[in-house]
């Protein structure tokens, strides 16, 4: 696989070829068909696509979190993600700082590593040994009374915590997937709930699959989405989550049981699903087709 292949395959599944998501459904054909893509991108840049990207069809001066209430596609991107969300059409979990967007096949896994796995029990940091008491009190007002709005959510708490510590605490327990944004409103804001009631069937079964399962399910529909990625990358995407010695475990198994293959390129040796290896010879002539619109000098975002 050339490294020119590549870039198309990517442009092309990451919907960057001018082609833009206007749908629902073609916003929930497209989280389906990555299974993981991040909301904006990040710095330093993951290997993978982001919904901003395809919600505009491209990745030229692409958009990101600071940016965005300032361009009219950003609110409509977000308003369509709302949409999905809404629906249980897409998952949203955080990765490194950013929303990811999962499908609801993928979300049971990444919340088996991702999670305590404990839904109903307190917040206990790594580091502090437990959450700070309004971390605690935030995830006791919302497991009694959510979904709230952070209007609803402050109003109960009495109005003593400012807007920011209010919004660490939320940020917190959604990393750790205790509570999750349910729905949006440019007005009213994020809607909050706990993740257990909300999604109930998804948390259930990612409390029952085992860590190496879950890995493995993950990176696979990674492959699957990127098309190809070097081991560094697939390493890069998951270290937020677990070890990167667990990560590089599962891929040699994985390459052991000839589910993964390698592909060389010009300059580096790429790790991809097996299956996907006879897209190649396709790509190639698409690509060097002379009524191809794919742009080589375009790069990923």
């Amino acid at each position: 696989m050339t490294e020119l292949e590549l870039e198309h395959l990517r442009r092309e599944k990451w919907r960057l070829e001018g082609e833009p998501i206007r749908t629902l459904e073609q916003a929930r054909e497209f989280v389906d068909s990555v299974g993981l893509s991040l909301m904006y991108p990040v710095q330093p840049v993951l290997v993978l696509p982001t919904f901003m990207g395809a919600a505009i069809g491209t990745d030229r001066n692409l958009l990101t979190r600071k940016h965005a209430f300032a361009d009219p596609r950003g609110p409509e991107a977000e308003d369509l993600l709302a949409r999905l969300v809404r629906n249980k059409f897409a998952f949203e979990a955080q990765l490194q700082g950013e929303t990811l967007l999962l499908a609801p096949e993928l979300f049971p896994y990444f919340y088996a590593l991702a999670s305590d796995r404990k839904p109903k029990q307190p917040l206990h940091s790594r580091t502090q040994g437990k959450a700070s008491p309004l971390t605690e009190h935030v995830l006791r007002k919302l497991d009694e009374s959510g979904p709230l709005t952070r209007r609803e959510l402050q109003a109960r708490l009495g109005g003593a915590p400012s807007g920011a510590a209010l919004d660490r605490a939320l940020q917190e327990l959604w990393a750790a997937l205790k509570i999750t944004p349910t729905d949006h409103d440019r007005k009213a804001g994020d809607t909050w709930d706990v993740y257990y009631r909300w999604a109930p069937e998804a948390v259930n079964e990612g409390v029952r699959v085992s860590d190496a399962e879950a890995l493995s399910a993950l990176i696979s529909k990674y492959l699957d989405g990127v098309v190809a990625a070097t081991q560094e990358e697939i390493e890069s995407v998951f270290s937020a989550i677990t070890s990167r010695a667990r990560v590089a475990e599962v891929v040699r198994a994985m390459l052991a049981a000839r589910e993964f293959t390698y592909t060389p390129s010009e300059t580096r040796t790429l790790i991809t699903v097996a299956h996907n290896v006879g897209r190649s010879e396709a790509t190639r002539k698409q690509v060097e087709s002379p009524t191809s619109s794919f742009d080589p000098r375009r790069r990923n975002g």
